[in-house]
């Protein structure tokens, strides 16, 4: 395995990582409240804002070239 994957590999452990920091309780509880953004309830928004931005890291992670 070369440097460049060696990099990757460590790259999407560490999004890995921040995806279950992101979706675990401590931080789920602070967006759990009764606000709403444009009519759709505050946590739901984080949930999908959140999983959209670590599908896009990703992409961009293993599309990434030299």
């Amino acid at each position: 395995m070369n440097e460049y994957n060696r990099l990757k590999g460590q790259k999407l452990t560490a999004l890995f990582l921040v995806g279950c920091l992101l979706f675990n309780y401590p931080i789920l509880d602070f967006f759990n409240s009764d606000g709403l953004v444009f009519g759709i309830p505050i946590l739901y928004v984080y949930i999908f804002t959140a999983w959209a931005a670590i599908i896009g890291l990703a992409i961009l992670v293993i599309e990434y070239r030299k």
